[in-house]
């Protein structure tokens, strides 16, 4: 007669086996229907534009339509709780940034999505700074320029950001913080809208991403007067830093990365790292983000999810101690 012990152990096995065929059997399937990629912000934004760069060699390697879906809004938290209310079976990606995967919790009261637990990272996709770009009938030619106008009229300059708790809202902040200035926050729903309105004049200043900036900059409709990284921008090396024009110290990097749902079964996640890798390293999309002064930046899973976390509690203080809220 077999014991209680070993009936229970056998079980046991049993279950396991049949999980990891389940498994197999999910990944061997996949996907056999299209994919929904969202990008958290409007066509034309940063997200965007690497979203777009990568589907089509998605979609070649899974033999299945990627369809790149723009949910833009609150900073990237739109996004984020859509894709944090999706079914764990690898059918819906996200290509956010740090307001929607590290700092809106911070920021909007009432969200309904934690970065931390909701979502599966996959890998970063670039890097980059924020360019310090100002509507061509602001007379300051520098950044000290502009600084010493600031200080000397609070809240006569208008910035524009992609939302509040964006990269480019904190980093303006962080700006603003430094040099003991005031203006005036106008957020969009994305960085196209934003850049249409500097370079219309509603809004003067805006620290935005080099995939929106530098297409407008090279055109003439903008004037850069720094870059927010420790280094020069390869794609502009005449323009100084924020830290070469008179604030030591100042250092702000903008960062895009893939998640997807948390629970998804590990072989659709090591699929999906593994394709969205081979993406982001071939010739065509590598020169897409080098023609936007994007960076490539790719990582493991546990990496981008070591650097969130990093994030997650480096905003935290610096929103907390600048007193920063939003609606």
């Amino acid at each position: 007669m077999i014991s209680a012990s070993v009936y229970r152990a056998g079980r046991s096995l049993a279950a396991v086996v049949g999980l990891l065929a389940a498994h197999g059997a999910i990944s061997a399937e996949y996907p056999s229907r299209p994919i929904r990629l969202i990008a958290a912000n409007s066509a034309g934004g940063g997200l965007d534009l690497v979203s777009r760069a990568v589907a089509p060699r998605l979609s070649a390697a899974f033999k299945q339509q990627v369809v790149v879906d723009n949910r833009a809004g609150a900073a990237g938290s739109v996004a984020s709780e859509i894709v944090s209310k999706a079914a764990p079976d690898g059918y819906t990606l996200l290509c956010s940034s740090v307001g929607g995967l590290a700092v809106n919790t911070h920021l909007y009261k009432g969200l309904n999505y934690d970065p931390l637990r909701d979502f599966a990272p996959l890998t970063f996709s670039s890097s980059q700074g924020n360019l310090v770009v100002v509507n061509p009938s602001v007379q300051a030619k520098t950044l000290q320029d502009l600084s010493a106008f600031i200080k000397a009229n609070p809240g006569r300059i208008t910035y524009g950001s992609s939302g509040a708790g964006n990269a480019g809202h904190l980093a303006t902040e962080l700006y603003l913080n430094m040099i003991g200035g005031k203006a005036v926050h106008v957020p969009y729903k994305g960085g196209a809208p934003v850049m249409v309105d500097l370079i219309a004049g509603q809004v003067q200043l805006v620290f935005a991403s080099s995939a929106t900036a530098v297409p407008q900059v090279k055109a003439g409709k903008i004037r850069a007067l720094a870059v927010t990284t420790a280094r020069r921008a390869a794609v502009f090396p005449d323009v100084p830093t924020v830290a070469e024009s008179g604030l030591p110290g100042y250092e702000a990097d903008n960062w895009y990365g893939f998640v997807t749902v948390a629970k998804t079964p590990k072989p659709l996640l090591d699929r999906l790292h593994g394709e969205l890798i081979k993406a982001l390293q071939s010739a065509e999309v590598r020169q897409a983000l080098t023609n936007q002064g994007l960076d490539l930046r790719t990582s493991s899973p546990e990496e981008l999810g070591a650097y969130i976390k990093s994030e997650f509690e480096k905003w935290a203080k610096v929103i907390k101690a600048a007193g920063l809220t939003a609606n």
